[in-house]
């Protein structure tokens, strides 16, 4: 019998999904867009509406590609990790990790309201003169050690602490969330060393506060009239399993990836995925997008599993300029027109990761963005344009992000076969190189 297995790319276009804005007619940007690239795939192939984690529920990037790599029922390791990972860091195995920012404070109403970060280029000598006064400190039996990342940013990492189940004390949503206590998450295996934790961190970070208000640097800062960086604040907790699996190992595929941002470069790592980086030309977003696609090609030589991430969508939505997104959506879509011609040997599929609202005061939303998937096989649903109203008439209906993968597998002739185990793990497609029998 012959072996038609397919190679799958997929592409995800960073925060895509959007929400009507009356600047477009009451339109997303995806809608008002003029995608003539993605309108002949959605022809071609099937649609459907991604929504990650159901109706309404909001996630981070870092959630929803776990996710959509077939890892939800795995423990995220936390994107503190992950980071660290992505700039070449080698963080420690099953030790707490902790992203820590520094960031101008304002005493207001009995709380530290969250300010001005460390600028890049500008505040670099500063920032790394003050983590210097706050590295090497003991509390409590717990080793506080610093790892760079950039500017103002670094990995936190608790020797001894036994646990990473405290909450953040940085204020994502600053304008409505003053510098926040750490506290034992309620889901903790063990409260009573996630309650010590936290007791500890929440000193080591009032005394690190104390540190940083003293510092001669942001005495001079003060005197200069730039914001003093006095509050470090942590977030994205973070412990990498050691006997956590691949890509491979977990799926049956061999995976690759093309990256963009520290993130994706430390989830491929991670996972052991082939890796190809290429920075993003915010000056040609098409452009950009082409040459990326080159590299999946490329990268299809060697693996089965491709994954494409541009980060322009995202930013445009965060922009706040729900034209601009628009125009976004339209320089990509003429980069993406190499799918076409991928599309007839392999299994193409286009989605967001999640919705980033170009309007209102939301960072990420839980609304539908659109998906398509197209190749060999695959049926066409007679849908005639790509956009989120359109795609929720698609065939294949509502997808969570934890379905993508086990679709675009059986789309492409591997699916797992419930009923045979043909190695260890149930993987999400059929794995392509069980382990053989030995013959003495």
């Amino acid at each position: 019998m012959k072996d038609d297995r397919l190679p799958i790319i997929l592409v995800i276009l960073d925060g895509l999904g959007d929400r009507a804005c009356p600047e477009l007619d009451g339109r997303t940007p995806c809608e008002a867009a003029r995608t003539p690239v993605l309108d002949r795939l959605t022809r071609q192939g099937m649609s459907a509406v991604h929504v990650p984690f159901g109706p309404g529920r909001a996630t981070s990037s870092e959630f929803a590609h776990w996710s959509l790599f077939g890892f939800q029922r795995i423990a995220f390791p936390g994107r503190a990790a992950i980071e660290a990972l992505g700039v070449g860091q080698s963080p420690p195995l099953a030790t707490p990790l902790f992203h820590l920012a520094l960031r101008a404070g304002e005493l207001r109403g009995g709380a530290v309201w969250l300010g001005a970060r460390a600028s890049r280029g500008r505040d670099e000598g500063d920032a790394a003169a003050l983590f210097e006064a706050l590295a090497g400190r003991t509390r409590d039996g717990v080793r506080f050690e610093l790892l760079a990342l950039r500017t103002g940013e670094c990995v936190l990492v608790a020797h001894g602490a036994g646990t990473r189940a405290v909450s953040d004390t940085d204020a994502l949503f600053d304008h409505l969330h003053p510098w926040m206590r750490p506290r034992a998450l309620a889901e903790a295996a063990d409260p009573d060393a996630a309650r010590a934790f936290a007791r500890t961190l929440e000193q080591w970070l009032l005394e690190s506060r104390q540190i940083l208000v003293a510092h001669p640097v942001n005495r001079r800062r003060h005197r200069q009239g730039l914001p003093p960086l006095d509050v470090a604040v942590t977030k994205w907790a973070s412990w990498i399993d050691p006997d956590a699996p691949s890509f491979e190992a977990h799926t049956g595929l061999r995976g690759g990836a093309v990256t963009d941002t520290a993130l994706y470069r430390g989830l491929a790592r991670l996972l052991d995925m082939h890796a190809k980086d290429r920075a993003y030309d915010s000056r040609d977003p098409g452009g950009d997008m082409h040459a990326r696609l080159a590299m999946a090609g490329d990268l299809l030589a060697d693996v089965d599993f491709v994954h494409v991430h541009v980060k322009a969508t995202d930013e445009a939505g965060h922009s706040k300029r729900p034209a601009f997104k628009q125009s976004v959506i339209e320089a990509l879509d003429a980069g993406l027109e190499p799918l076409l011609s991928l599309a007839e040997g392999a299994i193409v599929a286009v989605t967001g990761d999640h919705a980033t609202p170009s309007t209102g005061s939301l960072l990420h939303s839980g609304d539908p963005t659109p998906f398509v998937v197209a190749g060999p096989g695959v049926r066409s649903d007679a849908l005639r344009a790509f956009g989120e109203c359109h795609a929720l008439q698609g065939a294949g209906g509502r997808l969570a992000a934890d379905d993508v993968l086990p679709l675009l597998a059986g789309l492409s002739n591997q699916p797992f076969f419930l009923g045979h185990r043909p190695g260890a793990r149930e993987t999400i497609a059929l794995p392509g190189a069980p382990e053989p029998m030995p013959i003495h």
